[in-house]
């Protein structure tokens, strides 16, 4: 009889926490959930300037859902969005000049080792104010170099009705592939999936 009891017992509290559980509704993105982001300072081999000295700094971290695409309704963001720092500097070596651009993250996507990332040019000595650029970087492994791409010079061309050129701003995270090595410091890609609608 003192077995049967507990086993009704054990019955009814499994049955009310089971009916308990179905109530709940159903618990948001964990708390503390990864974010994807790209860290560090890279200088790159760069062929078509091979005397130059070209360096990148990335301080980007995803900040999902964070830029409002409009005033009121609609989507609160992107999945994309992001916040931090990113930094071009371009020593060319024939004329002794230093190009020094730097830019608010605006956007970060992830995928394995390779992170996507543009910026919005606050500061520059070459005009680029109010220009989005774009910088790929995969994080080598395995004893492979970290790598490189970014949105100008020869990539994101258009051509006018005239046949000459121009170099529109990049979408949000685009730019081409990571084709440039590293030949000096590197960085740390940290992937992460793309995050749920609040």
């Amino acid at each position: 009889m003192k077995n049967r009891t507990r086993a009704l017992a054990v019955a009814g509290s499994a049955a009310l926490l089971g009916t308990l559980m179905a109530a709940a509704p159903a618990p948001a993105a964990p708390a503390g959930a990864k974010l994807a982001s790209v860290h560090g300072l890279g200088t790159v081999f760069y062929p078509y300037s091979p005397e130059d000295d070209i360096r990148f700094t990335v301080d980007a971290t995803s900040a999902p859902w964070s830029r409002p695409l409009r005033a009121e309704g609609g989507e609160r963001g992107l999945p994309t969005d992001a916040v931090g720092k990113v930094t071009v500097h371009h020593h060319v070596t024939a004329t002794g000049y230093t190009a020094v651009s730097e830019g608010e993250v605006d956007c970060l996507v992830t995928g394995g080792r390779t992170a996507t990332v543009t910026a919005v040019v606050k500061t520059s000595n070459v005009g680029w104010e109010g220009r989005r650029i774009g910088l790929s970087v995969q994080d080598g492994m395995r004893g492979e170099p970290d790598r490189v791409g970014f949105s100008w010079d020869i990539a994101n061309l258009d051509t006018k009705p005239d046949g000459s050129f121009t170099q529109p701003p990049a979408g949000t995270c685009m730019a081409p592939a990571p084709f440039t090595e590293v030949t000096k410091g590197g960085y740390k890609v940290t992937p992460a999936p793309l995050a749920p609608k609040p």
